[in-house]
Order: structure tokens, then C-alpha cells, then sequence
């Protein structure tokens, strides 16, 4: 099976032959920020690690997008929504939302948690099950939804 770092080298390639700039502009950045963390921690990024720098970027998206939007630059909003879809191709399938809710149910049963004050202990379990997989903001939420019962 091809790595996903290999899968995303090959893609710059295609998007370079097929002259397709802003999907090459996107995938350059993505390469950039992995290439920058192999150098920093002189490592070979697993896949695991590139899901973690593609969740990272998408967050700093999400983060652009609503004050794009709130300034009224559509335009700009536009190019992160866009690289966002190309970024999401290299996720992993997302769980569905009654897995989450079974998840967070086992995480909270297995750390014994009985309230908000106990939400880092159930997060520690939670994370690395779902990481890559589901959305941790709206998993968080949920959680505390949960022990505020």
C-alpha cells in the first residue's frame, strides 16, 4: 500500500502535468508544512503523523473562513473552503455519529467519569481512539454534554 506522503507527492505531480494551480498550490503547502516538521524533528513522518499536520491546517482554515466570511471577503473564504476539500482527501473516512456517541460512552465508562471536572481524563482516552477520524471540537462537545448530566 503506497504511503500517504508518497500518495500526496504523486498528486503535486499530477496537478503540475495537469496544470491545475490551485489544487497544486494547496497540495505545495501541505508537502511544505510536512517537510518542515521531518527537518525540525529529524524524523520520518508516519501517516498517522501527516493526519495530524492535514487536521492542524484544516483547523487554521476553519479559523480564516469565519473571518473571511465576517469581513465580508467571500472571495478568500472561498480559496480556504478550497483547500480544505483538497486537504480532505487524505483523511481517513469519518466516523459515523452514533460510533462517536458510542466512543465517548465507553471512554466515560472506562475512566469512571462522573462530571465536567472529569472531562481531561475522559479526552485522554477518547483522543487517540477518534483522531483523524472525527471532528475534536465536536467531539469535546459531546463529551461535556455528556457529564453535565
Amino acid at each position: 500500500m503506497m504511503s500517504l506522503k508518497q500518495q500526496i507527492t504523486d498528486d503535486m505531480k499530477a496537478a503540475m502535468r495537469a496544470k491545475d494551480t490551485a489544487r497544486l498550490g494547496a497540495v505545495r503547502l501541505l508537502l511544505a508544512a510536512m517537510k518542515q516538521r521531518e527537518v525540525d524533528e529529524r524524523i520520518e513522518l508516519s501517516d498517522a503523523d501527516v493526519i495530524a499536520i492535514i487536521e492542524k491546517m484544516n483547523k487554521q482554515r476553519r479559523d480564516s473562513i469565519s473571518q473571511y466570511e465576517a469581513a465580508g471577503r467571500q472571495d478568500l473564504a472561498d480559496v480556504e473552503k478550497f483547500e480544505m476539500a483538497v486537504l480532505a482527501n487524505y483523511m481517513p473516512q469519518q466516523l459515523g455519529e452514533a460510533e462517536i456517541i458510542a466512543a465517548v460512552a465507553e471512554a466515560i465508562a472506562a475512566t469512571g467519569a462522573a462530571g465536567p471536572q472529569d472531562m481531561g481524563k475522559v479526552m485522554a482516552v477518547v483522543k487517540p481512539k477518534l483522531a483523524g477520524l472525527a471532528d475534536m471540537g465536536k467531539v469535546s462537545a459531546l463529551i461535556k454534554s455528556q457529564l453535565s448530566k
